[in-house]
Parts: structure tokens; sequence; C-alpha cells
């Protein structure tokens, strides 16, 4: 079984910076690809970033690029998700992923942590 939890949500004003955190422990993490989605409601979970093993292959969301930076301490099976110059519309519920698939979807989840970024 594989347990996923996030942490570092929370109320940040239009511009302002937070950062998530992701561990990650249990069967078949080694070499799993993770990342983060997020979901609004009424609306799919959609993808953000994804990162593999080695930290090297990197994947955003046209809409986060440039914005948010994901990166992998693979030691500690921890990913992180730095966001900057957040929007309005970055607000939802922020999701990590182990064993990203496509980056359409994933084998494991975390509980999500919600970001509210106010205007």
């Amino acid at each position: 079984q594989v347990q996923v939890a996030e942490s570092g949500g929370g109320l940040v004003q239009a511009g302002g910076s937070l950062r998530l955190s992701c561990a990650a422990s249990g069967r078949t993490i080694n070499y799993s690809r993770m990342g983060w989605f997020r979901q609004t409601p009424g609306k799919e979970r959609e993808f953000v970033a994804a990162i593999n093993w080695a930290g090297v292959n990197i994947a955003y969301a046209d809409s986060v690029k440039g914005r948010f930076t994901i990166s992998r301490d693979s030691a500690k099976n921890t990913v992180y998700l730095q966001m900057n110059s957040l929007k309005p519309e970055d607000t939802a519920v922020y999701y990590c992923a182990v064993g990203v698939v496509n980056d359409r979807g994933a084998r494991d989840w975390g509980q999500g942590t919600q970001v509210t970024v106010s205007s």
C-alpha cells in the first residue's frame, strides 16, 4: 500500500507564493514519476506538473509555466511544488500523484490540500 501526504496549502494574496510538499511511502515508490494535479468544484482534475525519478524529465501545464517549479528529493521520496506569482485562477485543491501516467492520471493519490488565492 502507498501512503501519500501533502502539506503546505493555504490562503495567499494574488502575486504571492506558496510551497507544497508531498511525502510518499510504501511499495513501488522507487522510480515512480510523481507530480501534482488540481481540481476545482464542477471541473475535472487537471494536470499541473510532473517529474521523473532522476528529476530530468519535467513537464508543466501551459497555465503554470514560468510560475511554478516542481522538484524532487528522491532519497526522501518527497516532491515539492513552488508556486510563485499566484493568480486567483490557481485556486483549487491540489493533489499529489504517484505513478503519473502520460501526465494524464496516476496510480496513487494524496488526500489533497486547498490553495486559495485572493484577488
